[in-house]
């Protein structure tokens, strides 16, 4: 019987900071120090434990924790650093991670669309092209082709952020509740996605802690065990003509389905298929990105992605609850690489229970995931509350 690669490895601990629209008196510098000390806190793991540090602050980090000399990544955060940090614990090139980032006082003119959502590059840039423009290209190729409409979008929508009016740590906490129709009736941003389809901007700090099962078995916490992972990407972000179905590029996934490879390894890694997730906790920039995600990880079948939403399947009470912080839409986002980790710090809250709103009963399998389409990037990770 061959040993799970990832066997020794616990996510011991996640944090996020208090998340706003604007967070005043932070820094992004500042905000992630205070993730960073809110994670150790949470996992009784002095700060002189840490060796190895990923965040865009790594090196001002390991000063102002005092916690040098340790393995500097200057790696992003989410599922990417959580997988290539499990590793780094695996091989025994480092015993104990700190993962954390966080962004305040970068969107300032508010006139104008978020920074993250303006890409620079030469051939959109003088168009006007932005991050809603270039997935709303994406879902309106997929209506056409199949039929997937407005209404299901609106049905994704209204469950995100009704998961997020009810949690009390949310940015949008108690704007709703919302029904699809509310969503319909938003003002149109970018054909076919009203207001209330697309995330939000906030700001906000998350950390994550990584260390080995036998130093997490000697702490308080219950730790979560990464089952799989994998990430697909096909090119630059926002710099070419947006598909989910890049085809032709040696690839044997068929009609391309950035996610799907990474999933299917993700899958076969922890022995396990769709049917045995319990939560879903998916990347939600915009409604259709949840419905292209169920097919991309082989939820359902080609297609099917929009019916596949609907009659109350995604909901609290549903077969598999989607996003049930509130996600990009009603939770945070906070630009850069904060929501990434988001996701998976929510996966690790709701498999140790610590869920103040959302939580899905006797949770043991959790699916999280990062990117999109339009971003031509896709990461999947299994998280379990049992060792693999």
């Amino acid at each position: 019987m061959t040993t799970h690669p990832l066997r020794d490895v616990a996510i011991v601990a996640a944090f996020n900071t208090p998340q706003a629209r604007v967070v005043e008196g932070h820094t992004p510098f500042s905000i992630t120090l205070d993730a960073a000390r809110g994670v150790l806190a949470e996992s009784h793991v002095p700060a002189t434990a840490v060796d190895a540090v990923f965040s865009k602050h790594a090196p001002d980090l390991i000063y102002a924790l005092g916690i040098g000399p340790v393995w500097n990544s200057n790696t992003k955060g989410g599922i990417a650093g959580v997988l290539l940090a499990a590793g780094l614990v695996a091989t025994g090139l480092a015993h104990t991670v700190l993962l954390a980032d966080g962004e305040a006082g970068v969107y300032t003119q508010r006139i104008a669309t978020a920074p993250w959502t303006r890409p620079s590059n030469e051939f959109v840039e003088p168009f006007g092209l932005y991050t809603a423009a270039e997935f709303a290209l994406i879902a309106r190729r997929h209506m056409d082709r199949y039929g997937t409409s407005e209404h299901q979008m609106a049905e994704v929508a209204s469950t995100i952020r009704n998961n997020g009016h009810i949690n009390p740590d949310a940015v949008y906490h108690g704007r709703g509740p919302f029904a699809p129709a509310d969503v319909l009736a938003s003002r149109m941003i970018a054909e076919p996605f009203h207001l209330l389809d697309c995330a939000m901007t906030s700001e906000g700090g998350c950390a994550l802690l990584i260390t080995t099962a036998e130093r997490a078995a000697d702490l308080p916490c219950n730790a979560v065990y990464i089952l799989g992972g994998g990430l697909d990407a096909l090119g630059p972000a926002y710099c070419h003509a947006p598909s989910w179905d890049l085809a032709g590029r040696g690839s044997d996934i068929p009609n391309g389905y950035v996610g799907r490879r990474a999933a299917r390894n993700t899958f076969q890694m922890a022995g396990l298929h769709p049917a045995d997730v319990d939560v879903c906790e998916l990347y939600d920039p915009f409604s259709f990105e949840i419905i292209r995600q169920f097919v991309a990880f082989e939820f359902c079948s080609e297609g099917e992605g929009g019916d596949f939403v609907m009659d109350g399947r995604i909901g609290p009470e549903g077969r598999f609850p989607i996003t049930t912080d509130g996600g990009l839409m009603s939770y945070s986002h906070g630009g850069g690489v904060v929501q990434l980790s988001q996701r998976v710090a929510r996966g690790v809250h709701q498999l140790q229970k610590h869920c103040r709103s959302g939580q899905v009963p006797d949770a043991t399998v959790a699916l999280c995931s990062n990117g999109g389409a339009g971003a031509l990037f896709t990461d999947v990770v299994l998280l379990g509350s049992e060792r693999p």
